[in-house]
């Protein structure tokens, strides 16, 4: 299952973006996964904001406010295209969500973490990336 976690400095985001950021980027991760738009799937849809306290992130340039994208989905769930999608549009997302512009899209990294087959476990049991894909399947809205 697919987990998305935003890492950017306190008062970095507009108070809009600050409220829709987690859901927006699930969204985004589904999509480019491919899973279908259903209750289950984005139950599934880790999100989390991680919000530095002030001074807790810079670069050796100046002080201007980073973010960092952190997506874990399991090993072969994404192409090379859908990395790229992926990459593209939770950077869009996360643009839009500090109120900043693409020139500003050196800002936000996007980290893809692979888990590998047989390390990923839910409900006390292993999960396999063949079974999500039949259950997604099985849950397809628009087959």
């Amino acid at each position: 299952m697919p987990m998305i976690r935003l890492t950017a400095p306190a008062g970095a985001l507009t108070e809009q973006g600050r409220l829709s950021i987690q859901r927006d980027l699930a969204a985004v991760l589904l999509r480019w996964e491919g899973a279908p738009d259903t209750a289950f799937f984005r139950a599934q849809a880790w999100s989390y904001l991680v919000e530095l306290p002030e001074d807790a992130q810079i670069t050796a340039e100046d002080d201007a406010p980073r973010f960092l994208v952190e997506v874990t989905v399991p090993q072969g769930a994404l192409s090379e295209r859908r990395k790229a999608g992926l990459v593209e549009e939770a950077t869009k997302t996360v643009l839009a969500a500090a109120g900043l512009g693409q020139d500003d899209a050196l800002r936000v990294w996007v980290l893809v973490h692979e888990q590998p087959e047989g390390t990923w476990g839910a409900g006390g049991s292993v999960i396999r990336y063949a079974d999500l894909v039949a259950l997604a399947k099985g849950q397809r809205t628009d087959a």
